[in-house]
């Protein structure tokens, strides 16, 4: 991911109602740091890093792709998110957040992690 990156700290995306738990990872997909005010354990938390990593790397390629193809600019990469069952995760650059569905405003936590 090229694009902006949010460099909130894990304490502030911890504040944004509605947050649960709040994580870092690299580029490729490793754990950087993560902290949670729900029961989430490391493997847990490795583990959606490593799911996130390989989004970020699997947008990045269709972003270019459409980009280059169509010239439809889709780059760089800005953030994403996916809604299913009870929650929702939010990734902007190598930050993600999980977030009750019910508890929070999604697009206050957009703008949020949009202007990093």
């Amino acid at each position: 991911m090229k694009g902006r990156e949010c460099n909130l700290s894990l304490d502030e995306l911890l504040k944004l109602e509605g947050v649960a738990a709040a994580g870092i990872f690299s580029e490729e997909g490793k754990l950087v740091d993560y902290k949670s005010e729900m029961k989430m354990p490391e493997e847990m938390a490795d583990m959606t890093s490593k799911f996130c990593g390989t989004v970020n790397m699997m947008f990045d390629a269709l972003a270019t792709a459409y980009t280059k193809l169509y010239q439809m600019n889709w780059v760089p990469q800005h953030n994403w998110m996916y809604s299913g069952g009870d929650w929702i995760i939010i990734v902007s650059g190598t930050r993600g957040v999980f977030v009750e569905s019910e508890k929070a405003d999604v697009e206050k936590i957009i703008k949020a992690l949009g202007l990093c």
